[in-house]
């Protein structure tokens, strides 16, 4: 589904990315996994198209999204939560969930009650917040209106990263139930984490970046 050939990437001429390439296949749960500053981000944002590579090559069901503006990714059914959560302070929760459904309703046709429908009921507890601003969530919260937000959109492949990061235990063990409920819905999905502790259990494979590069091919966990 989402192939990576040997990336490539700098920015402001600091190479982050040195010839990675990985695979997701269809419906499969991968994990890139590697230190803070290995450059997992910079891998999730090459693929949204917010840095260009130099060489190599991204291709999403044999679309070349090198060659994509970057609000076609969401036409494409690519759905991305940021380590950062990335909300909108001053609008609700559930107006930053349907952000890129809105993006991409004309190429794609999604309608805002069908994908709320189906976030809601896959995150029940965000629909008792929704009409919260986002400025008012807690860290954990906005971290689950992100995820939201991703799912909304992310009907063929979701980018997360980090996840769980800087969220209590309770909240990543539910962040983990929503993920791993995604079994069996034909979605792929790339996890970056700095460690396997709340997502060895829901991968299918995994693959190892050091200082930009691949340090080990993706092999079954």
């Amino acid at each position: 589904m989402l192939k990576i050939e040997s990336l490539a990437v700098a920015i402001e001429s600091v190479q982050v990315l040195r010839g990675l390439s990985l695979e997701v296949p269809g419906g499969a749960m991968v994990g890139l996994i590697g230190r803070n500053g290995a450059g997992k981000t910079s891998l999730m944002r090459s693929v949204m198209g917010h840095l260009k590579p130099s060489t190599g090559r991204v291709t999403f069901d044999g679309a070349d999204l090198t060659a994509l503006p970057r609000h076609a990714r969401a036409a494409l059914g690519i759905g991305y939560m940021p380590e950062d959560r990335g909300l909108v302070p001053e609008l609700t929760v559930e107006e930053n969930i349907l952000v890129p459904v809105w993006a991409a309703h004309k190429s794609r046709g999604l309608k805002a009650e069908d994908r709320l429908e189906f976030v809601y009921g896959v995150m029940p507890e965000l629909k008792e917040m929704r009409h919260r601003r986002g400025l008012l969530l807690s860290g954990g919260q906005q971290k689950l209106a992100a995820l939201a937000r991703a799912l909304a959109v992310g009907t063929r492949l979701l980018l997360l990263d980090e996840p769980f990061e800087g969220v209590a235990p309770a909240l990543s063990q539910r962040l983990s139930e929503v993920i791993a409920g995604l079994r069996g819905r034909d979605v792929s999905v790339l996890i970056a984490q700095s460690d396997l502790n709340h997502a060895q259990s829901l991968l299918d494979a995994e693959v190892v970046i050091e200082r930009g590069a691949n340090q080990a091919a993706a092999t079954p966990v």
